[in-house]
């Protein structure tokens, strides 16, 4: 049991970024776009800058309860990331379907640290602290509509495309990304009157990753299950330049992990390693914001916390983001 709970919290440590799972890639940051996400402005270059906090002090179970040592001893005492992430969009005259055809670039830059009620993890230590480049995020195809003269605009991206990153896996926080995703995104925004509907879609397939480290000091090649999540915000304009609302995401696990050459462990770590597999993540968040144009920027300030969680930690998030056109 002990080493069950030790394997879920590394898990949850070393497979994602932003946030934390059991499984899954988990590569999306949850809770990133809000307001008007479905809503991609005229023809021309942009430039979006997201800062988010995401704070975590408890890791959950498969039934949600805060998952502990046998002891009792909580096994997450906290973790904290910092994310600065730099997005160019370009969005051209071009017409396909009699939507504007674009692509989009993020670069994103993160700081972690993650402390332990016990020394775990590659170099047997209670914490562990990185600044990294994970990933570089690319969109070769970005398609815009707008319907309904301007209350309805859909986005389609097919589809982002996670590259695989820098490593090194005796650090916990920095995770292995060493392998692809592959994310489709559709997003919605309706505008009836002064309110807001807003949301995105996305669906997440990677591929296998080469020697993943596990928790019983064996590694092995390993495909990340698929992932189905969305965020969601609601709004109401109390002036063209000033938005009040609510939003945050779901997240959810689909398929199970997959490990390859499972046949050469030990018959009590090969089923441990079949207990992980079956693990999913769930989580569901939510939280107030609100949206201002200052001169030719446009800033939204959101706020999120995780209420329902499974397989994951309980989070709470602060989000920046500013857009301006170059």
């Amino acid at each position: 049991m002990k080493k069950l709970l030790i394997s879920l919290f590394i898990l949850a440590l070393s497979l994602c970024s932003v946030p934390l799972f059991a499984g899954g890639s988990g590569v999306y940051p949850n809770g990133a776009e809000g307001f008007l996400v479905g809503a991609v402005p005229p023809p021309g270059f942009y430039g979006v800058n997201y800062f988010a906090m995401i704070n975590a002090t408890d890791l959950t179970d498969n039934r949600g309860n805060i998952a502990r040592f046998p002891n009792g001893k909580k096994i997450l005492d906290h973790a904290t990331i910092w994310a600065e992430v730099l997005r160019t969009i370009w969005i051209s005259k071009y017409k396909i379907l009699n939507g504007n055809y674009g692509q989009h670039l993020f670069i994103p830059l993160l700081q972690q640290h993650f402390k332990f009620n016990a020394p775990v993890g590659p170099d047997k230590e209670s914490g562990y602290s990185d600044f990294f480049l994970p990933y570089i995020i690319y969109s070769p195809f970005v398609l815009a509509h707008h319907w309904l003269g301007g209350k309805l605009h859909t986005v389609l991206s097919l589809p982002d495309i996670y590259t695989p990153g820098m490593s090194d896996d005796d650090n916990l926080a920095n995770p292995n990304h060493n392998y692809w995703t592959f994310e489709p995104v559709f997003a919605i925004t309706y505008l009836p009157g002064p309110w807001e509907i807003s949301f995105k879609f996305m669906y997440d397939f990677s591929t296998e990753e080469n020697d993943h480290p596990t928790a019983y000091g064996y590694k092995l090649d390993r495909t990340p299950g698929q992932e189905f999540h969305f965020d969601y915000n609601f709004s109401y304009a109390v002036s063209k330049k000033f938005r009040i609302g609510i939003g945050g995401y779901w997240y959810q696990q689909t398929t199970d992990d997959d490990y390859d050459d499972k046949d050469k462990l030990p018959a009590p770590v090969r089923e441990l390693i079949d207990k992980d597999e079956e693990l999913h993540s769930k989580q569901f968040a939510i939280g107030p914001g609100v949206w201002f144009q200052v001169k030719k920027f446009f800033v939204t300030l959101r706020y999120q916390q995780t209420i329902y969680e499974r397989n994951a930690p309980k989070t709470k998030n602060l989000w920046i983001k500013v857009i301006w056109k170059y």
